[in-house]
């Protein structure tokens, strides 16, 4: 198992480029779809505990699935496995590509890449968009433009989502 965790985070490090969002889709597909490891919404729940806690989204994410599957030692297979590879990139770039900076061609290579950046960002938004029932998207979108409209910390909706979620699981639990 926890070479298993290693191997698919090292896999997921290795082949995304772009931020800790772009691996997003990676991680749904080995992990839902062809390790079966969580159920979506199992995924969901951990992804979004990933988001909310201080860190890297990608490498908070390894955290919390290597922690599920085998404990402390899975935690670690997978944040290694996630970071070794991107170490060795970012190292490899730095050491051969330095040379090159402000070279039109290489410039224009990471231009190139920015869009497929953003479809991988947006491609499991998209995803867990279609699976919410409308009221909560209707939620999801005024809460985004709320952000980008008026600078307000997101902070403030993850505390007020944390808080209406706790007291309606315990209304819901009173009412039994």
């Amino acid at each position: 198992m926890l070479l298993d965790l290693f191997w698919t985070f090292f896999k997921i490090g290795a082949f995304t480029f772009g931020s800790g969002y772009a691996m997003i889709p990676m991680i749904e597909r080995e992990i839902i779809d062809r390790k079966g490891w969580f159920d979506r919404d199992d995924f969901r729940n951990q992804f979004a505990l990933a988001q909310s806690s201080p860190g890297p989204i990608a490498l908070n994410t390894a955290v919390f699935v290597g922690y599920k599957m085998n404990g402390y030692k899975g935690a670690l297979a997978a944040v290694l496995g996630t970071i070794i590879p991107c170490f060795t990139i970012i190292l490899l770039i730095v050491v051969f590509l330095s040379g090159y900076k402000g070279n039109p061609y290489v410039e224009a290579a990471f231009k190139g890449v920015r869009p497929a950046v953003v479809a991988l960002i947006a491609v499991p938004f998209i995803r867990w968009m279609k699976d919410l029932k409308w009221f909560f998207m209707i939620i999801s979108v005024a809460v985004a433009l709320v952000i980008w409209l008026t600078n307000l910390s997101p902070i403030f909706f993850i505390l007020a989502g944390i808080i209406i979620g706790v007291v309606s699981v315990s209304l819901n639990i009173k009412k039994r």
